[in-house]
């Protein structure tokens, strides 16, 4: 079968056009919808063509070879759920008033990761809404919603998405999503959404009834991969990037993250990412919008986001995750799992000098050579972070950085993040340290599926030495009820003092350049493993950290007399001499004269 480049992307979803469907491996099509039951008219190359369509706001099911009803795998609303019939709609109807609306640029933004189900006490995007000014005032300029495609049950994470058109039903309307969005550039935020395409959930998971969407060459630790370069792969990498351009044109996204670009398995000429990139591209130029895409990958290849004239794919930035680990041992001495390959100071001096630490040499944790050099980026090709979902949902007990530190250490893990020459990325309440966890949850109403889900879990922390019994059981409503965040806790003294300390931070990254400007080339890092110092510094600004639970003087740059304190994460932090004395877990910004 020939199959075309780029066939049309115009499925039952697209609300007023024809309906058309993309199942090869049917005979025969049937279209459910007011309760009337109508063949489709077979097309080339796979492709069916409804005789009647139904029109916006109409829920509607399809029949292959008798069997179903099915979604449609475009689906654009499932109000009922996974398996409850589709609903049209045609996304010309909403009203938007973000008009001239332009994102800020990566090299300047500060990202917040939030998670709509726990943001606020109803989980709604409607209730989320109502937080936005709470962001601006932070200095935030990016929210990042991890995934709203609609996943199995009321409650979860959002990666075990099967409909990838269709906003979370429990979450909201399409409308209701497209009404955030537009609030949120009401108030000068960008709005980034978490997107999968490295395989879909378990429950609800339509897709392979269509077509060959799956193939057994590769495999993901969550299921089956996706088919990006086996026979009839056109269709499938179509699929994927009408996703991808549909959330940017008809919900205004501002960009995308996507998720594990690792188990992305692609072995054509022209990588799926790199065609997404472009696409997305076009896109921007279409629409006269910046539009920009950031992957999550544990391969520390710069390779992402180098330009495709050089054999990139050419992504606007990647998550740096050896920041994190470099950070986190530095301040919480962990080293279980991979954070065996970190501890120390060298790690966090390296990661912050030359991108990576992972940049080709050996891994003890992986037992091989990993990364590849990337020191020659501009540090806005990486977003950074303290924490993230995955870095606290994936402990047992889901403990936020704020219950494994200090007040103090809080502050200096802040301080470094934000003068990095990273982009930063915070997680939903760390910026007045949250004392709720962030556990992992699921509602699936399969009762086998839910009992597996909860054998894995506990197998997964059984072998860190975690009794079974103490590992919260993801389909207990109340693993989801403990992980909301609890926003009356951010009026307390101690979280005040620390959300005041984000504050600043913020306040400082965004008014000095030479906090903005990425250049790896012109950042000096110094430290002391036994003193366990650290002093950063980049043009004028020097931020000094102290990791010991002691006092400590620290060197300085230059002459006393030619420096003054911007900053101080205590009051006892003072100059002495031509040396600084911090307190334990201190850190104090300082900026030279002009």
């Amino acid at each position: 079968m020939k199959l075309p480049c780029r066939p049309t992307a115009d499925s039952l979803a697209s609300g007023d056009g024809p309906c058309r469907i993309w199942a090869p491996k049917a005979e025969k099509v049937e279209l459910l919808s007011g309760g009337r039951r109508r063949a489709m008219e077979a097309e080339a190359d796979g492709w069916w063509r409804a005789v009647e369509s139904p029109g916006h706001g109409e829920d509607y099911a399809l029949l292959l070879d008798g069997q179903g009803p099915f979604p449609d795998p475009r689906s654009p609303w499932q109000p009922n759920g996974i398996d409850g019939p589709s609903r049209r709609l045609d996304h010309s109807r909403f009203v938007w008033r973000d008009q001239g609306w332009q994102a800020p640029p990566l090299a300047a933004a500060v990202i917040y990761e939030l998670h709509i189900g726990t943001f606020t006490p109803q989980g709604t995007f409607k209730a989320a809404s109502k937080r936005l000014d709470h962001l601006r005032e932070l200095g935030i300029t990016h929210i990042e919603l991890m995934p709203v495609a609609e996943f199995s049950g009321v409650r979860g994470w959002g990666y075990d998405g099967v409909d990838l058109y269709a906003p979370h039903h429990a979450y909201g309307s399409p409308e209701e999503l497209k009404t955030l969005v537009d609030a949120c550039h009401g108030r000068g935020l960008a709005v980034l959404l978490d997107v999968v395409y490295n395989h879909l959930g378990p429950a609800g998971n339509y897709l392979s009834r269509f077509g060959p969407y799956f193939t057994d060459r590769y495999r993901t630790p969550w299921g089956e991969a996706v088919n990006f370069d086996g026979p009839e792969s056109d269709p499938v990498r179509r699929f994927f990037i009408d996703n991808a351009l549909m959330w940017l044109r008809d919900y205004h996204f501002d960009g995308l993250r996507l998720d594990a670009v690792h188990a992305i398995f692609d072995s054509s000429a022209r990588h799926f990412l790199e065609q997404l990139a472009a696409e997305v591209k076009e896109l921007e130029a279409a629409l006269g919008r910046h539009l920009v895409v950031i992957a999550e990958s544990d391969l520390n290849d710069p390779r992402l986001v180098r330009p495709p004239a050089v054999g990139g794919y050419g992504l606007d930035a990647m998550w740096n995750e050896d920041f994190h680990h470099a950070l986190h041992t530095a301040l919480t001495g962990e080293s279980r799992g991979y954070y065996a390959d970190f501890g120390g100071l060298a790690p966090l001096a390296k990661v912050l000098g030359r991108g990576q630490v992972y940049d080709g040499c050996y891994s003890a944790y992986r037992r091989r050579r990993h990364g590849r050099p990337a020191a020659d980026l501009s540090g806005h090709r990486q977003v950074a972070c303290l924490q993230n979902h995955d870095q606290v949902g994936n402990r047992a007990r889901g403990e936020r950085i704020s219950q494994l530190l200090t007040r103090e250490q809080l502050k200096l893990g802040a301080a470094l993040l934000l003068t990095a020459p990273f982009v930063p990325l915070l997680f939903q309440g760390e910026e007045w340290g949250a004392a709720t966890p962030f556990l992992y949850f699921t509602a699936h109403d399969d009762p086998e599926l839910a009992a597996a889900v909860r054998r894995g879990r506990r197998r997964e922390f059984a072998a860190f030495g975690w009794p079974p019994e103490e590992i919260p059981d993801p389909q207990d409503p109340a693993t989801f009820a403990a992980s909301k965040l609890d926003w009356s806790e951010a009026s307390g003294e101690q979280q005040a003092e620390l959300l005041a300390w984000y504050r600043q931070l913020i306040r400082l990254r965004r008014s000095i350049p030479a906090l903005n400007d990425g250049r790896l080339d012109r950042l000096r890092v110094d430290f002391s493993e036994e003193q366990q110092w650290l002093r950063l510094q980049r043009g004028p600004l020097t931020l000094l950290c102290n990791f010991a639970a002691q006092p400590r003087r620290l060197p300085l740059p230059a002459p006393a007399a030619d420096l003054r304190l911007l900053l101080a994460s205590h009051p006892t932090a003072a100059f002495a001499n031509d040396t600084f004395t911090l307190p334990g877990h201190g850190t104090a910004l300082l900026q030279s004269s002009p």
